[in-house]
This record gives C-alpha cells, sequence and structure tokens, in this order.
C-alpha cells in the first residue's frame, strides 16, 4: 500500500525488514498472491538482495501443487464452492490451475465454474479508494457471477479481494461467504 500511495521510502523500510527477517529461512510460504507479487516484483527495485529471497518466497497453492507435488491435503468440506481468480494469482504469481487442483480433491466439496473468473473484483489496493464508483460497478458484476452459480461459499487466494467480496455480498444478501483457500485446506467437516 506504501508503494501505490506514492511512500517509497516507507515501503523500501518495509522491504528491508521483511529481508532481514526471512532471509535465513529456505522457503516462505504467503496465503497472498498479492504479498508474493510485491516480494517478487517490486522489492528488487526497492532493496539489494530482495530477489534472492523473492525465489524463495511462494503462494500457498503454488508451494503445494508447483513445488511439493501435492494435490491432496486431506481436507474434508460438504458445500458448493466457486473460485475467484485474483488479478495477482493471475497475472503476478501466475499460480496457474493449483488452487483448484486442491480445491478438486477436498472431499465433499462441489466446485461450480464462476462465470468471468478471470475478471476483476475492483479491490485492486488503493484502486478501490481511488475509484470508489468504478470499483463498485466491478463488484457488483463479480457478485452477481458468484450468486449465478449458487455456490454457497466463494474461495479466493487473496484476503483483499475476500474482503471486498463478502462486503459486496453481505450488503446485498446474498447468502454466500468468503473463506480463504487455506481455510478450505484446512476443514475436516463432515456430511
Amino acid at each position: 500500500m506504501h508503494l501505490n500511495s506514492g511512500y517509497r521510502d516507507d515501503a523500501a523500510a518495509l522491504a528491508r525488514r521483511f529481508v532481514d527477517v526471512f532471509d535465513a529461512y529456505d522457503v516462505v510460504v504467503s496465503p497472498s498472491s498479492s504479498f508474493v507479487g510485491m516480494v517478487r516484483e517490486l522489492y528488487p527495485q526497492l532493496v539489494p538482495g530482495a530477489a534472492q529471497l523473492g525465489e524463495r518466497v511462494f503462494e500457498l497453492s503454488e508451494l503445494l501443487v508447483h513445488k511439493l507435488g501435492v494435490e491432496d491435503v486431506g481436507a474434508s468440506f460438504p458445500h458448493r464452492v466457486t473460485y475467484h481468480s485474483t488479478c495477482h494469482s493471475l497475472r503476478v504469481t501466475r499460480v496457474g490451475d493449483a488452487p483448484l487442483r486442491l480445491l478438486r480433491n477436498v472431499r465433499g466439496l462441489e466446485l461450480v465454474e464462476l462465470p468471468a473468473a478471470d475478471e476483476c473484483c475492483g479491490f485492486g489496493g488503493t484502486f478501490s479508494l481511488k475509484n470508489a464508483d468504478t470499483s463498485i460497478a466491478m463488484l457488483d458484476d463479480k457478485c452477481a457471477s458468484i450468486v449465478s452459480t449458487g455456490a454457497s461459499v466463494c474461495s479466493a487466494v487473496d484476503g483483499s479481494c475476500l474482503l471486498h467480496i463478502g462486503g459486496g455480498l453481505e450488503r446485498q444478501g446474498a447468502g454466500v461467504r468468503v473463506l480463504h483457500l487455506a481455510e478450505i485446506l484446512a476443514s475436516t467437516e463432515d456430511a
């Protein structure tokens, strides 16, 4: 948020702190594709050494599927779920179908395709603040797509998108809740 808002020095200080704290680790996993994209794409412009660390930072589904070869974590979640592909997971970290592969292996879960899944929800960090009307219009379209699936849950790999979408669905009284992919993968709920 600092860099998006023009506070480059503050962003650099946070990037330096991240490198100082996590550089000693072999792997760093994040539940946020947006954050991983920031570390990989923008931190190297702010801090020397960040590029090497960025190669060891992974979004959760990316780590599980692409690095560890795990597609079934033993989860159980007996609900109808649709998945929102976040902008950063599609265009920056390029996690591909890793989240969907994980969801397809959750026992009891009925995965339904989200129409226009690759379209932005309208959050986009400070975009939603600077362009509120456009953001809300994009959100309305996303919520309509979600509701059209008949899903009781919408999942994604970015908390910011889930916050935005969840607020829109709640204001509409849609009866659809949002859950991060990690929450579903941690579930052992029985039917």
